[in-house]
C-alpha cells in the first residue's frame, strides 16, 4: 500500500498493541492517541486519532472487522462511486491490492467536508467467504496530507488477525 500511495519510509514510534473488543484483530497505535473500541453483533472496531493535534493536523483511523460477505465486482465499485458522488468527493484512486495476504480494494477520494479540504482512503479486505475488514483513514485540511496518509498506512500495515 505504501507503494500505491507514493509513501517514503515513514513510521511512528512509541506504539502499543490494541485489540478489538472481540479479539479478532489487533494493531499498533501510538500511545498518545485516543482510542475507542466498539462492537455489536455484526462488527468490531478500533477508532483512533491523535487528539493532541488540531483536526487539520491529525489523522483519523477506523478499523472495522465486519461479519458479512463482500464481493469485489462492478456493483461494489459503482456503490463506492455513488457514495463519493453523494458526498461531493472526487475519486483519486481505485485499485486492487492486498493486505494480510488477502485480496483488497484501495479507494482514495478527496473533496470538502465541513469547511475543510478532506481526503479519505478506504481499504476493503476480504478476510474469507463470510467476513471482511473495512479500514478507513481520514485527513482534514491541506497541510502534510500525503505524510499523514502515509503514517496511517504504516499503522494499517501493522494490523494482525487473531
Amino acid at each position: 500500500m505504501q507503494k500505491a500511495c507514493n509513501c517514503s519510509n515513514i513510521s511512528e514510534t512509541n506504539l502499543e498493541t490494541v485489540f478489538d473488543m472481540k479479539k479478532l484483530f489487533s494493531t499498533e497505535i501510538p500511545k498518545n492517541w485516543k482510542t475507542n473500541l466498539f462492537y455489536d453483533d455484526v462488527q468490531s472496531s478500533i477508532y483512533t486519532a491523535d487528539t493532541t493535534k488540531q483536526l487539520t493536523e491529525t489523522t483519523l483511523l477506523d478499523i472495522t472487522f465486519v461479519n458479512q460477505k463482500i464481493v469485489f465486482d462492478s456493483i461494489f465499485k459503482q456503490k463506492m462511486l455513488k457514495k463519493h458522488q453523494s458526498n461531493k468527493l472526487s475519486l483519486l484512486k481505485f485499485e486492487q491490492t492486498t493486505l494480510l495476504n488477502k485480496p483488497a480494494i484501495l479507494d482514495i477520494a478527496k473533496g470538502t467536508k465541513g469547511n475543510f479540504p478532506y481526503q479519505i482512503a478506504n481499504l476493503f479486505v476480504k478476510i474469507n467467504a463470510s467476513n471482511f475488514m473495512h479500514v478507513k483513514t481520514e485527513v482534514y485540511g491541506d497541510s502534510l496530507v500525503n505524510e499523514r496518509l502515509c503514517k496511517s498506512i504504516n499503522l494499517i500495515e501493522r494490523i494482525q488477525l487473531k
